[in-house]
């Protein structure tokens, strides 16, 4: 239903205001990370359904890329499994292995499809073993994770497919060997990885935070942008730390594999995804070359 207390007037100057941007990113592909709050609050998640739609309407080629913890650790919950992390990456033994590709591939995707539907949309669910779209091998790093997967690879046709036909593509982050083990991937890096393989434009990548801080204690030390070269700086004056690293790296490599923007931003605000695309202020932290 429409907003009442939105004059005809005040619409046709929001669409007006709006029409130079939707020209910027007309035919070009926007990849979505789809996590945090915006993930579990009811409300949140419409808003963030209702901007995708409106972008794919538009003509702008949506990606959504999604991961799914809170629901993973739920289901190993309730079927009396212990809820394990090493290095902030959950340990993946060969249980925990199928219920991450039952829930992420499964309910979490699949439910994801069916809000967008119901909110207008046209969507069509993927996982990474959708024609081996996510091509992983065992996580190596000197630690033992179980089945957490490194990318070497993504096959970008299927998603293009899907695109073709003026579909959203919803993408849950599983991935598989080449002997089809199925291994559990970081939705940060796959949506990274992804925006790089389709040549996006941008990505943007929802979060709990305002965007990356000078000091996590306060909210107004929000950087605004920040240059790929100025990372390791960062990192070593900890100003990026802890978990947002990985956030960090997947974005900057995103840039540096020639994703023209990447974006991390407040998933807490509603519509937070029109008004990093639709201003030219923008919202959170901006990473360019």
């Amino acid at each position: 239903m429409a907003d009442k207390n939105i004059s005809d007037e005040m619409k046709a100057r929001v669409l007006t205001a709006a029409l130079p941007y939707i020209q910027k990113y007309y035919g070009k592909t926007v990849v979505v990370k789809y996590g945090g709050n915006a993930m579990i609050n009811p409300e949140l998640k419409k808003a963030v359904m209702s901007d995708i739609i409106l972008l794919s309407l538009v003509g702008i080629k949506i990606v959504l890329v999604h991961g799914g913890g809170p629901e993973i650790s739920g289901m190993l919950n309730k079927l009396g499994i212990e809820s394990r992390f090493v290095n902030g990456l959950r340990y993946t033994d060969k249980d925990t292995a199928e219920i991450v590709q039952m829930v992420l591939s499964g309910k979490t995707n699949k439910d994801l499809v069916s809000l967008i539907e119901v909110c207008g949309g046209k969507a069509v669910g993927l996982c990474g073993i959708d024609g081996a779209m996510i091509k992983a091998e065992k996580l190596d790093d000197g630690f033992d994770y179980g089945y957490v997967g490194e990318i070497i690879g993504i096959d970008p046709k299927p998603i293009k497919k899907v695109l073709e036909e003026n579909y959203i593509p919803v993408i849950a982050t599983v991935g598989i060997d080449t002997e089809g083990q199925v291994y559990n991937i970081n939705a940060d890096t796959a949506a990274a990885e992804i925006a790089s393989a389709l040549n996006a434009e941008n990505i943007i990548t929802l979060t709990d935070i305002p965007g990356l801080l000078r000091d996590v204690n306060d909210t107004d030390s929000l950087i605004s942008e920040i240059h790929v070269d100025e990372i390791e700086e960062l990192i070593e004056r900890k100003i990026i730390s802890g978990g947002m690293i990985p956030k960090v790296r997947s974005l900057e490599k995103a840039v540096r594999d020639g994703v023209n923007k990447a974006v991390m931003i407040d998933g807490r605000i509603p519509h937070s995804i029109l008004i990093e695309m639709f201003s030219d202020e923008g919202i959170g932290t901006l990473m360019s070359k």
